[in-house]
């Protein structure tokens, strides 16, 4: 009795399973969305990474086979990664912290510590745009703490460190965790940042425009113009297929509010048409805060009445109209779409 109860058992457990084809399949799809991300709006990435999410968690509710069930876990917390950063870009920062959260669960019920680190290095970004710096700090420092993670999360990481800091004013922190940034070659490798890789990755000019950014936060304006211009180039130094126009207008935006700092309004002018070259659908919300820094710069006294500084704000002004944000109407919750 005890040999057919066990068999009896063992065919129920073989019948409460997915096919591996169809693990593959979503595990091809998560893997396919984080690398075009660049390539499609943020409103699509948020549609097609609800509709990878909702077919991992059905399937996951049709297998009890506990290797699939965790493939399906990491392919969900990984549509959950990209749902919060699309929620981000489109100006949704309430959802984008609530979607990171989810994908932090995700990796932690699968015991994956790379796309926890992620998650959580996105709810350190959520925090230092919605106002809270030292929380931004905390999540990043926490984030560092997972095991198993490459040197290219461990630089995400200390450069979302580096920029809470510079929102802090602590400039001293800040150059530290900069410094450790663009120090981390110890050759490890994790199956997110790097396997996966995409909007997961986090190369070079990404580092570089996030580190120009930092150096602007603290008052480093040559250092910002340096940094930004060395993103620029290393863009354009890439196929035309790998140029991100994310990490190109930032960067520019960035180079601009340095030239602006320094008080030359003439180079401003000429670095800014990469910027208003960047297509409606990516002017994403990254980009629109860094316009709007320099929106502000350029009301200071020092360009009171000066005509180029007016026609600057104008056109910024406009680049904003026509943003992602505003014309979906993302700016506060992606209702319509909720997960």
């Amino acid at each position: 009795m005890t040999a057919r109860d066990a068999a009896d058992e063992a065919g129920a457990a073989a019948a409460q399973s997915v096919s591996d084809t169809t693990v593959d399949q979503l595990r091809d799809d998560a893997l396919s969305l984080a690398r075009s991300y660049g390539a499609v709006s943020a409103f699509d990435v948020f549609r097609r990474a609800k509709v990878l999410r909702s077919e991992a968690e059905h399937q996951r509710g049709l297998t009890q086979v506990p290797a699939q069930q965790q493939d399906l876990l990491i392919v969900a917390g990984q549509a959950c990664a990209l749902l919060s950063t699309a929620a981000f870009d489109l100006g949704a920062l309430d959802d984008a912290g609530r979607l990171a959260r989810s994908a932090a669960l995700y990796g932690e019920m699968a015991r994956f510590d790379p796309l926890r680190a992620y998650a959580t290095g996105s709810l350190a970004i959520c925090a230092y745009f919605t106002g809270r710096p030292s929380e931004a700090v905390r999540q990043a420092r926490m984030a560092l703490s997972y095991s198993g993670l490459g040197d290219t999360a461990r630089r995400r990481l200390l450069s979302i460190e580096a920029r809470a800091h510079g929102h802090l004013g602590d400039r001293e922190r800040a150059t530290r965790a900069l410094a450790a940034s663009t120090r981390q070659d110890s050759g490890e490798r994790d199956e997110l940042h790097d396997d996966v890789g995409g909007e997961f990755a986090f190369n070079e000019e990404r580092l570089l425009m996030s580190n120009g950014t930092t150096a602007l936060l603290v008052g480093d304006g040559a250092g910002a113009e340096t940094t930004a211009q060395r993103a620029l180039d290393l863009v354009a130094s890439r196929p035309p297929a790998r140029q991100s126009a994310s990490v190109r207008g930032k960067a520019s935006a960035d180079l601009a509010a340095a030239q602006v700092l320094r008080g030359d309004l003439d180079a401003a002018a000429v670095t800014l048409e990469t910027v208003w070259a960047i297509p409606a659908e990516q002017r994403v919300a990254g980009l629109l805060e860094r316009t709007g820094t320099l929106r502000r710069a350029l009301t200071g006294t020092v360009f009171q009445g000066a005509p180029k500084a007016i026609t600057l704000g104008e056109q910024i002004e406009e680049f904003g109209r026509l943003s992602a944000p505003r014309q979906w109407g993302t700016g506060g919750r992606l209702l319509a779409i909720e997960p």
